[in-house]
């Protein structure tokens, strides 16, 4: 398997979207999927394990969705705040987006 798709949505806690959830991720060690693609699955996680990837690893990031999802439903204010444990906590990418800040050097050769 090279990729698949979940909704990372539930009914009982809706307040809770894909973005928290990959923001959380980070907070377990694991590099965030991509969000909201494909568009035609609703709050889509993307998931593309490598195919060198463990056993264990892929046992250690379905752990993390389980606890993930406990989280959501006893305290949803973590998944809010996520990631908690990275040096810079979570940014406001609307802002960045729209106020967008490029900077780059150019060898003089």
């Amino acid at each position: 398997m090279h990729e698949f798709v979940v909704e990372g949505a539930w009914e009982d806690v809706p307040d809770i979207h894909a973005l928290d959830i990959a923001k959380r991720l980070m907070d377990y060690g694991f590099h965030p999927p991509t969000n909201y693609f494909p568009l035609i699955v609703h709050e889509a996680l993307m998931i593309e394990p490598t195919e060198t990837e463990s056993r264990q690893t892929l046992d250690a990031f379905a752990a993390a969705l389980k606890a993930i999802a406990k989280e959501a439903r006893e305290q949803p204010e973590l998944l809010h705040q996520a990631p908690l444990t990275t040096p810079i906590r979570r940014c406001d990418e609307v802002k960045a987006a729209r106020d967008l800040v490029l900077c780059c050097w150019i060898p003089e050769d």
